[in-house]
């Protein structure tokens, strides 16, 4: 965002820079041209004229480009109490969360708590919230039974902190059923998720 943010500013300069261009009186323009070389010959005021509008059509069309970009920028921001909002519906939404996981031990519902946050936070956002931008940030000492998460999003500068713990659901295992139909013999294991959060990083 800061990015897009410093080339509409830059945008903005360079069309003040042309406006300022087109400011400049001709008789000046003419002096400098003929302190340079004496002998160039002279420009017509038609010349001028020309150039004044070219100048003024391009800083106007630089302008309304940088104002748009404004504009996308904002949607792709979040607000404090968006990111709030979302990460506190995104809370409750985990906290009790049931799932199974593959006999390699991978979960069947998300690839990891960082990508199941994500979707979480942004699900939770509201109408108004942009779709992308949310950020789920692993502690490096996590594991798959206790983990820490800084959550934050584009434009907030507040962040939070998610501890998820995992612990074994017995009664969430899933046995799917065999070929045909017969009962099935693979036992897929069943955990739930306790997850909190509170402001600021982990």
């Amino acid at each position: 965002m800061d990015t897009l943010n410093e080339t509409n500013v830059a945008v903005l300069v360079l069309a003040a820079v042309l406006v300022a261009m087109a400011c400049v009186k001709a008789d000046r323009i003419r002096a400098w041209r003929e302190g340079v070389n004496p002998s160039a010959p002279a420009v017509p005021d038609g010349a001028f004229v020309l150039a004044r509008v070219v100048l003024l059509s391009i800083a106007s069309a630089g302008v309304y480009s940088a104002v748009q970009g404004f504009g996308v920028a904002d949607d792709l921001s979040w607000s404090e109490s968006e990111l709030t909002s979302a990460v506190r519906g995104a809370t409750d939404d985990l906290d009790g969360f049931a799932y199974q996981v593959d006999p390699l031990g991978a979960p069947l519902a998300f690839d990891d708590y960082a990508s199941l946050i994500v979707d979480k936070v942004t699900e939770n956002g509201g109408g108004e919230a942009p779709a992308t931008g949310v950020h789920a940030e692993p502690s490096d000492a996590d594991t798959d039974a206790d983990a820490h998460l800084t959550v934050t999003a584009n434009g907030v500068d507040k962040a939070f902190c998610a501890h998820v713990v995992r612990d074994r659901s017995k009664k969430d295992d899933d046995t799917p059923p065999g070929a045909a139909g017969a009962g099935g013999t693979l036992t897929l294991a069943g955990y739930r998720l306790t997850v909190t959060t509170r402001e600021g990083a982990c």
